[in-house]
């Protein structure tokens, strides 16, 4: 494994359009490579510091359209965006009434501010996509997690929302998701 941060995975792009070399690299973690992409081929030479996953051009395109959606900042005009807050809201607290997307409501769910869309700044629309997922796919864990329904719910915790947020952001550096910076050169000698 590279110092410093540096992946101990190795990704080659192998696609009809495109002719893969041996310098086609995505770095990334084997946890989420190898849940979310079944691999062609897994090597591992004893030059190799890293392993070697080859992606088909299935896997390839999926990987493509995550980075795509990773350089999506959040936009507080743009009206799907503003509807997948609402969302979110009506997931988080069914029966209450929303007062507007400017408002200290938004604090309960552990916003930082009345104005949710200042909050997405490192983890842009697809962590707020990624809240929505959790609610409506794992609401009893949602609603444990930001209600504290196990604990003492204290001033000073960590607001759910903002850590939501983080974690979106912390996943796409821990796996070198960002476009420009996922290619990185590969040479098996």
């Amino acid at each position: 494994m590279e110092q410093n941060g540096g992946s101990f995975l190795a990704v080659r792009r192998l696609s009809g359009h495109h002719h893969p070399s041996p310098a086609d690299v995505v770095s990334g973690s084997t946890a989420w490579i190898g849940r979310g992409f079944s691999c062609v081929c897994v090597q591992r030479r004893d030059s190799d510091t890293r392993i070697s996953f080859d992606l088909t051009p299935i896997q390839e395109e999926c990987l493509q359209r995550l980075q795509n959606r990773i350089e999506v900042p959040y936009d507080s005009q743009n009206r799907e965006h503003q509807e997948a807050l609402k969302a979110l809201w009506h997931a988080s607290f069914p029966g209450t009434e929303l007062l507007g997307l400017v408002s200290d409501q938004w604090k309960e769910m552990g916003w930082q501010g009345k104005d949710p869309s200042t909050d997405f700044r490192g983890g842009g629309f697809i962590s707020l996509e990624n809240l929505l997922y959790f609610a409506k796919n794992y609401p009893k864990s949602f609603e444990e997690l930001l209600c504290k329904q196990n604990g003492d719910r204290a001033l000073w915790e960590y607001p759910f929302a903002v850590a939501g947020v983080n974690i979106t952001f912390m996943l796409i550096q821990m796996l070198d998701l960002q476009a420009g910076l996922f290619i990185k050169l590969f040479c098996a000698s």
